[in-house]
């Protein structure tokens, strides 16, 4: 095979090779400009151990289109031959292609229709640091057949910036093999402070400064197509330049005219997502302008709600965007933010598998015979605050049994190219009625593709199927709704649908995405355009936006609020209240639950969906009562009690018991009492049929504790621990165990006939007595009493002779006591 010789990773070449004949696996860490993705895997296919196909996963559409089309015009052929790619709806691929450059989606369900990979040679993981999701599992899951199946197979993971030693232990120590770059000094202008939210202005005019200062083409960072078109408006047709596009939905054909060199005489301004951050070269691009943000998905496990949201880029992004501009020549990096503000920012970007919907990622442990993925091998393991809630939806979805196996249902919804809810929302669909079906498959598509060239800035899907078909107020741009049109017409065929069938009404697509999405069934708050979500969360509508009429909404995508608070809802559709009660799953609960604001319990019987109440009345219900009561104490604390410092004493004896005798007497600490109200407090409960508020006034809480402890160091507590002990002249004085020692106040005079000290808890902890005068003012504090008597007591009978001489103070006070 032929290969260039010209680039900086030729020098590394020779120690990657040796790694892979030997351990199989290697790490390689190459530079940007090194050329590790247009060289390394023809280099491969002249090893004698590649007899079959190298794998080269890139984690973006355009980047594995544009690495095949590089690496087969290094031999000469059209992508097809021994070059091609594969991605969703998209295959180029013939009987002598040896080197397949896919997507990491289509990575994963490679090893799940065919673990044993077989005709696979060696597995290219390439950019390995943007660490998508199926890219972190299509790894777990091909070490895990490695060690099983296929010893021979080679696995090489490249990057530009990774932790290479925590992936080489991945791969049981595999070599790391180093690569320099070829790049040239970027000058960093800082344009700052960074504006809270992106103004598509502020871009506008970094942009004409690089145009200004530069004299080669212009790549400008932004978080989506939103902020492309905005900024593409804002910044108008400058003299003599191009203004071009760049996301992961452009067609393939204006892709092409991106990265193409721009035309003589003329300039190019790149308007990018991070798509072009790490696996793209457009040649020509002397400046950068990053805007400082990036829009990322997200999950919200505890509100069981994913969706987008626009964050601030980290530094090693920042980094990798301002180095673009250090490809052709010396550059200048524009940066939307100031210095001062650059190492405030994160290090690094989190994985995907950190942050995102683990729903997909669920069903695929699923189908891998390893619900929890315990038995794989991950970089970072999955989250199980995000994990069992994907598992959950995917038993409420009946995808999965109570065991983790898929169900019948998810076996077919499994075998579908798409998110597992769209899947079994096609499938559900299938079950209802061919034409519903039909609709179903645009939706999917539609949601598929995110950006459909639709500037009305509703969220209504409706108008986005109207844009696809030329109808409405606007219409998608031809490559996309082409694009859509043959996503869905495969859909349909994957459905096994009949031929000629017709979409349902855009009137239903509310149904198709409540079936997806029964947990994003809205209501309209009363009087606004804010929503309740079944799941709880909230969302809100833009002002004026036409749904903001509408009672019930079936939500497909929100952009997740980092402070938790209502989501601007980006993609919707209106429903009937009767289908959110037939696809939400009405179910009817006694609520118990303590109203913080009235301070009072509230028990009523409730139809609802999920968090929305369609309908409640109130229930006199004593053990729904009682739990809303423990709720409350929950919730305030064991101050609820009015009659809390009545059990003071009793809690400290038992403190001091469990202290020095042992872990068999109970823990009676705020926190101890609050895990265990069950045994305690509702017995109490129940004994006084408290149902209100008020009836925690009737609680002996001493009482209560009491239960606490077993009945048979009950019966010893008062000899171990007793409430008093009796003074020589028979006084009987109180202790106090509050403090850290036991401690009893008495006269000096009634201590007269002590010998030594009493001690408690079976003789093992002495008391501290604190010894005071006739006018109850303290003489002395000791817990060595037989000391006292034997040392300082002379000078304080001296003292107490000469100050209280109607008193008997006798040399010696052991040997009587005084009346």
């Amino acid at each position: 095979m032929t290969r260039r010789t010209d680039l900086p990773i030729e020098a590394s070449l020779d120690a990657l090779v040796g790694a892979l004949r030997g351990p199989g696996a290697a790490v390689l860490v190459a530079e940007p400009g090194a050329g590790k993705t247009t060289v390394v895997p023809l280099v491969l296919l002249d090893e004698p151990w590649c007899t079959g196909r190298i794998i080269v996963v890139e984690p973006r559409r355009v980047a594995a289109r544009a690495a095949a089309t590089q690496l087969a015009s290094q031999l000469g052929e059209p992508p097809g031959a021994t070059v091609g790619w594969r991605m969703r709806g998209d295959t180029k691929v013939g009987r002598t292609t040896r080197i397949e450059v896919i997507t990491d989606g289509v990575f994963t369900r490679l090893l799940q229709h065919d673990p044993s990979l077989d005709g696979i040679s060696c597995l290219v993981l390439d950019e390995f640091h943007e660490r998508s999701l199926d890219v972190d599992l299509g790894l777990a899951l091909a070490l895990d057949v490695r060690r099983a199946l296929r010893p021979e197979l080679r696995i090489l993971v490249m990057s530009a910036t990774i932790d290479a030693a925590a992936v080489a232990r991945l791969l049981d120590g595999a070599p790391v093999v180093e690569a320099s770059g070829r790049t040239f000094p970027v000058a960093t202008r800082w344009i700052g402070p960074a504006t809270p939210m992106l103004a598509p202005d502020a871009v506008a005019d970094a942009t004409r400064r690089a145009l200004a200062e530069t004299t080669g083409d212009v790549l400008v960072f932004l978080p989506g197509a939103r902020e492309i078109r905005g900024t593409a408006r804002a910044l108008g047709t400058p003299s003599a330049t191009d203004v071009h596009a760049l996301h992961g939905s452009l067609a393939p054909a204006e892709q092409d005219r991106v990265l193409d060199a721009a035309p003589p005489g003329r300039r190019k301004v790149i308007l990018s997502t991070n798509v072009a951050e790490t696996s793209l070269t457009i040649e020509g691009v002397t400046a950068v302008v990053d805007s400082g943000w990036v829009r990322r998905s997200v999950n919200d496990p505890r509100r069981a709600m994913s969706g987008l949201v626009t964050v601030r880029v980290s530094r090693a992004s920042a980094d990798q965007r301002r180095g673009r501009a250090g490809r052709v020549g010396p550059g200048v990096g524009y940066r939307l933010w100031a210095e001062h503000e650059h190492a405030l920012l994160d290090a690094h970007d989190p994985p995907e598998i950190a942050l995102a919907d683990l729903v997909p990622l669920a069903l695929e442990l699923a189908r891998w015979g390893d619900p929890e993925g315990a038995q794989l091998s991950w970089l970072d393991p999955p989250p199980a605050r995000a994990l069992d809630p994907a598992r959950a939806t995917l038993r409420s979805l009946d995808l999965v049994d109570g065991e983790g196996r898929l169900t019948a249902h998810g076996r077919t919804v499994v075998e579908l190219p798409l998110h597992p809810r769209l899947a079994h929302a096609l499938c559900r669909a299938r079950e209802i009625d061919p034409a519903i079906a039909a609709l179903a498959c645009s939706v999917a598509a539609l949601l598929g593709e995110r950006e459909i060239g639709d500037d009305r800035r509703d969220a209504d899907l409706a108008h986005r199927i109207d844009a696809l078909g030329g109808r409405g107020r606007s219409s998608a741009p031809p490559a996309v709704a082409a694009r859509v049109r043959d996503e869905a017409a495969r859909l349909r065929r994957l459905l096994d649908l009949p031929n000629g069938v017709a979409p349902a009404s855009i009137d239903a697509i509310g149904r198709v995405v409540a079936l997806a999405y029964p947990d994003r069934i809205a209501r309209r708050r009363p009087a606004s355009a804010r929503y309740l979500l079944a799941n709880g969360a909230g969302g809100v509508l833009e002002a004026r936006d036409n749904l903001g009429t509408s009672e019930w909404l079936a939500i497909a995508d929100l952009e997740v609020r980092p402070d938790g608070g209502d989501a601007p809802i980006l993609l919707a559709a209106p429903i009937t209240d009767r289908d959110a009660e037939t696809l939400g799953g009405v179910r009817t609960e006694i609520v118990r639950e303590w109203d913080r604001r009235t301070r009072e319990v509230r028990v009523a019987r409730e139809r609802r969906i999920g968090a929305i109440v369609l309908a409640t009345s109130p229930v006199d219900d004593r053990d729904a009562a009682q739990d809303a009561l423990l709720a409350g104490v929950r919730a305030e604390g064991l101050e609820l009690l009015p009659r809390l410092g009545e059990a003071t004493p009793l809690r400290a004896r038992l403190a001091f018991c469990r202290r020095h005798l042992g872990t068999d007497w109970p823990a009676v600490d705020d926190e101890a009492l609050l895990d265990r109200l069950d045994e305690w407090l509702r017995p109490a409960l129940v004994r006084l049929d408290a149902r209100r508020a008020r009836d925690l006034g009737r609680v002996d809480v001493a009482s209560a504790v009491g239960h606490l402890v077993p009945w048979s160091l009950a019966a010893r507590l008062d000899e171990l621990a007793p409430t008093h002990v009796t003074t020589p002249n028979g006084r009987r004085r109180t202790v106090d165990y509050t403090g850290d020692d036991p401690v009893v106040s008495v006269r000096l005079q009634d201590a007269f006939g002590w010998h030594a000290t009493p001690r408690l808890a079976g003789g093992r902890v002495p008391i501290v007595i604190s010894l005071l005068s006739p006018a109850d003012r303290p003489v002395q504090i000791t817990r060595d009493l037989a000391g006292f008597w034997a040392g300082s007591y002379v000078q304080v009978r001296a003292e107490m002779r000469g100050r209280y001489p109607k008193h008997k103070w006798p040399e010696d006070p052991t040997a009587l006591s005084s009346g």
